[in-house]
């Protein structure tokens, strides 16, 4: 993939300029980044280092640690099925086992359409709803292999687009403002 496009780049300083030290907003550009591509690729981390003043190493450091960011291509829809204690008793592993199946794909894997990547996970803080997955991190519970099944045809018609972005939009709010800091006494500082 490639470095920022022209629009990110002025998004990126824009955010980078909410923080008072320029570092603090490397996370933030890292899901930038992802969001244009749909994962980190070695030049658009090369390029977050580049409006940082940081090394590649220190941002592919922080990339390859957090578990939402990938250095690897991901399908347009990443499927998380979770599989922790709760959604394992309500039958977790019978649906991922159907998930792969219906996909044609392993769990780490992604399809050859490359439009879905199945991951098992280990909580996805939906218990009440068990078992539950997440595409994209929009969350759905009380999935059935049945109802996998529709979700998967929706999410190829295109008809939850407005539910489900693709994979590596966390946000469609874009924001604006940064955080007032605060002065000793409470007062804000400006």
């Amino acid at each position: 993939m490639a470095r920022l496009t022209p629009e990110n780049v002025q998004r990126a300083r824009d955010t980078i300029s909410l923080y008072p030290v320029a570092r603090s907003a490397l996370i933030p550009l890292l899901h930038m980044a992802q969001e244009q591509d749909g994962w980190l690729s070695e030049e658009a981390m090369v390029h977050v280092a580049e409006l940082l003043e940081l090394t590649p190493a220190e941002v592919y450091g922080t990339a390859s640690f957090y578990d939402m960011l990938f250095t690897e291509p991901v399908g347009r829809y990443l499927v998380s099925i979770c599989t922790n204690i709760a959604c394992l008793l309500e039958g977790a592993y019978e649906l991922l086992e159907h998930a792969g199946s219906t996909l044609g794909v392993r769990p780490g894997s992604t399809t050859p359409d490359e439009l879905f990547t199945l991951e098992e996970v280990e909580c996805i803080a939906d218990c009440g709803r068990a078992p539950c997955l997440a595409v994209n991190w929009r969350f759905f519970g009380d999935v059935t292999p049945d109802g996998f099944d529709r979700l998967v045809a929706r999410l190829r018609a295109g008809e939850l687009s407005d539910e489900v972005p693709p994979h590596g939009t966390l946000s469609r709010v874009r924001r604006t403002v940064g955080l007032p800091a605060r002065a000793e006494g409470g007062r804000e500082r400006r």
